[in-house]
């Protein structure tokens, strides 16, 4: 049995819970928090962040799952030292130096860490490789109309913010066109609006916040933002879920005729439930590569679709080849 622990214990942490749970080859050892006195779902054993030395030899592979904006680039490459790591780093213009650094950390430890795991970046940037690679044509990716964690986490860690949520929302007409194979280039702008949820702390100050979440560069800058402040009960009642989707769509022209479209597209009731069990998917070919001696930082581009996979690789061949 592959042996799991959880860092972070929030929408993610508590659906990876759920997945190694379901997972038929895999057991999970204990939660780490930097809450006290924390109580799991499964009744898995929960200790606090500063515990995790003493199981160094007890975890085969620790899944990361805190927040990009502030958690994984202090956490990673900590646990990469003494831990084979799977996150879900997921701040696309950070990626290559989050990489790097990962990558001599794991070099250095003789530890192994996938980054950046889930389905964007994680599932979407394979279709990405392979419809660029297949059709040489143009591809475009559209996330929702569904919560992004972690533009919410990004959110709610600004001054005065109580609760915070926000959705990202394709430019329907944009969607349009790209599958009419128009084959344009679009801005960010142009591709997806954002949409947010904010209740406020009394007393804070509301256009400061506005313009803190519209101006915050990776997150909110280059995209028409709209900021809703809202009540308690508004945001219980009406925003207390996390769906999201999107979709891959690649488009080429095979001759001056035939026009070629794929698309790649998740409908998700729970995007940290699906992103968890994307991440304990990877958690599993982390192992089986780490055994092989293999260290430092890889991402979906560099890990086998078999190893993903529970069952043996005749049964692959018989059953999904």
């Amino acid at each position: 049995m592959i042996k799991i622990g959880i860092l972070g214990y929030g929408n993610i942490g508590r659906g990876v819970e759920l997945a190694v749970k379901n997972a038929p080859d895999m057991e999970l050892v204990a939660i780490f928090s930097r809450r006290k006195g924390l109580k799991s779902v499964s009744g898995t054993v929960c200790e606090i962040i500063d515990n995790l030395e003493a199981y160094v030899d007890k975890i085969d592979v620790l899944i990361l799952c805190g927040g990009s904006a502030t958690d994984l680039p202090v956490q990673g490459p900590i646990m990469l030292k003494y831990f084979n790591t799977v996150d879900s780093f997921d701040t696309h213009a950070k990626i290559p130096e989050y990489f790097d650094r990962m990558n001599q950390t794991g070099k250095n430890s003789g530890k192994l860490g996938a980054i950046s795991i889930g389905w964007d970046p994680g599932l979407f940037s394979l279709m990405r490789v392979m419809f660029d690679s297949v059709m040489g044509g143009k591809f475009y990716t559209f996330w929702g109309r569904g919560v992004s964690q972690g533009h919410s986490d990004a959110i709610r860690r600004i001054e005065g913010v109580k609760k915070g949520i926000q959705y990202t929302v394709p430019v329907e007409e944009t969607v349009k066109e790209v599958k009419d194979g128009l084959n344009k280039t679009y801005t960010a702008r142009q591709m997806h609006t954002r949409e947010c949820y904010v209740v406020a702390e009394e007393g804070a100050d509301l256009a400061q916040i506005e313009n803190s979440i519209k101006s915050m560069p990776n997150y909110f800058a280059d995209y028409n933002t709209t900021v809703h402040f809202i009540s308690d009960k508004e945001f219980d009642e009406n925003h207390n879920k996390m769906p999201h989707g999107g979709m891959v769509i690649g488009s080429c022209f095979t001759n001056s005729k035939n026009k070629e479209i794929t698309e790649f597209k998740l409908t998700l009731d729970s995007n940290p439930e699906f992103t968890a069990l994307v991440l304990v998917a990877y958690a599993r070919a982390v192992y089986r590569l780490s055994k092989c001696g293999i260290s430092g930082a890889l991402t979906v581009l560099d890990i086998p679709f078999k190893l993903l996979s529970p069952e043996e690789n005749s049964v692959l061949r018989e059953k999904l080849l």
